[in-house]
């Protein structure tokens, strides 16, 4: 049975979901790749605003924590823009790159939930290792999520709006904040050529 790790950049997936307008129920996410292999990790990356985590995230974090995922978290940075507006900068591309070159050598497949560009080189590097990569991200938003470089870089792309009828959650459920993506974390554009690791506040 091939062995499977997941990397979710967790801005960057709920910036796409929320421009296909549907949201992850991460119980059936998880379940999804499980019948494709052996997870043997799943990584879920996030900064924390430390004046709202409590309530916009820290609902969703324990409840990976407790079900099958591996919560990494670092605090964001404020700042303060040429127009006096606040900004939030965060970024986890490091720390999401260091944990899958470490695993390289454990896994056949490696699942990276991001469009961002950045990640090219190590999916480069992954791959040098004997390690197949697939990359989940979207060609159907105005602009694209994915980064053109880092879809042809991937083994294999596949498209959310392909896994939305598997992993989505029923919108009849979108009252329920269990699996309530974490809202503050909506990144000022959606495209990939975008600064990463900005983010605006709600």
């Amino acid at each position: 049975m091939e062995k499977i790790a997941l990397f979710i950049d967790g801005a960057n997936l709920y910036s796409a979901t929320k421009a296909l307008n549907f949201d992850i129920d991460y119980k059936r996410l998880l379940k999804e790749f499980q019948t494709r292999g052996y997870v043997l990790r799943a990584f879920y990356y996030t900064t924390l605003v430390e004046d709202t985590e409590y309530s916009s995230i820290r609902p969703l974090l324990d409840w990976l924590d407790y079900n099958g995922y591996s919560v990494v978290t670092k605090p964001a940075r404020e700042f303060t823009d040429s127009q006096g507006r606040r900004r939030i900068r965060g970024n986890m591309d490091i720390e999401l790159a260091v944990n899958a070159m470490e695993l390289a050598a454990h896994v056949d497949h490696i699942v990276i939930f991001s469009g961002d560009g950045d990640f090219r080189s190590l999916v480069e590097s992954v791959q040098r290792k004997g390690v197949r990569v697939s990359v989940v991200s979207s060609v159907h938003t105005q602009p694209p999520m994915i980064a053109d470089e880092l879809r042809r870089q991937a083994d294999v792309f596949i498209d959310l709006v392909d896994l939305q009828s598997r992993i989505g959650r029923d919108p009849a459920e979108r009252s329920s904040r269990m699996h309530e993506p974490p809202r503050f974390l909506e990144r000022r554009a959606p495209a990939p050529a975008a600064d990463d690791d900005e983010m605006s506040e709600p």
